[in-house]
């Protein structure tokens, strides 16, 4: 085992190599077969392969899962979305850039830009004036095919839940550093919440979320923001990396149980 491979491919390799499993780690571990008999299993980038294809694509695009939480009366952070105008007119539309400065315009507190799918904080700019909306959105559209501009928010809170089947298996709190952003690539801390009224409140709110979408195995961001609770983003693929610095056990019974329900409990 790699001490460069990231914890989720040493969590799988722990859990294949104690249930007579045979594994097979491909392209630098990004792609993992896993196989016991006749059942083959595949997991790619940190997506364990539990979720359905849409379930996992709703996940994954910050648009369309802000438009289904509303649609489920879910408290969430709207996300507004804008196609890359490389796709041409006829897709993006001609007044795509008023559009975005109506919002700024809307905002005077400012908006956050950032591409409509991706995670871990890359290229998220907190803008307020039409020219740091310029150099968002471009640095954004040369990587991406779209981005989504929400307002931003004086986030008072934020706790991940890594749900599976409904149960929380992971509860924690994102202690925000010198960053305005509460992403752990960005400096937070970890800390895990022990049972009381905002562990409950964040849990019920993420199962909302979860089933909104039909989504079995994901980690749901919440955010505290006026006293309230909403739905940030919902993670298809569970990315536990800093966690299991301070819970190396807890990371890995999570990813057990998760792969137990894959390939069922011996």
């Amino acid at each position: 085992m790699s001490g460069s491979e990231r914890i989720f491919v040493q969590a799988i390799r722990r859990y294949c190599a104690s249930h007579g499993i045979a594994i097979d780690v491909r392209a630098g571990g990004w792609l993992i077969a896993m196989r016991r008999n006749e059942k083959r299993h595949f997991a790619f980038g940190y997506d364990i392969g539990l979720n359905s294809a849409i379930a996992h694509r709703l996940a994954n695009d910050k648009s369309a899962a802000a438009e289904a939480l509303a649609l489920a009366d879910v408290p969430c952070i709207r996300h507004h979305l804008f196609l890359n105008p490389k796709l041409g007119k006829h897709v993006v539309g001609p007044a795509w850039r008023e559009a975005m400065l109506e919002l700024l315009a809307g905002h005077p507190q400012g908006v956050v830009v950032k591409p409509n799918e991706g995670t871990s904080g890359r290229s998220v700019f907190k803008v307020t004036t039409e020219a740091e909306l310029d150099h968002a959105a471009s640095e954004v559209f040369a990587m991406s095919a779209g981005l989504v501009i929400s307002p931003y928010v004086a986030i008072e809170d934020e706790v991940r839940v890594v749900l599976l089947d409904d149960v929380p298996l992971v509860v924690y709190s994102k202690q925000r550093g010198t960053d305005w952003r509460h992403n752990l690539d960005a400096g937070a801390k970890p800390v895990l919440l022990e049972d009381g009224e905002v562990r409950t409140a964040c849990v019920k709110l993420a199962i909302d979320a979860a089933r909104a979408i039909g989504i079995v195995f994901a980690s749901i961001d919440v955010i505290r923001v006026d006293g309230a609770w909403r739905v940030l983003e919902i993670n298809s693929g569970v990315m536990m990396e800093a966690l299991a610095k301070l819970h190396p056990e807890l990371v890995q019974a999570t990813y057990d149980a998760a792969l137990d329900r894959v390939f069922g409990k011996n």
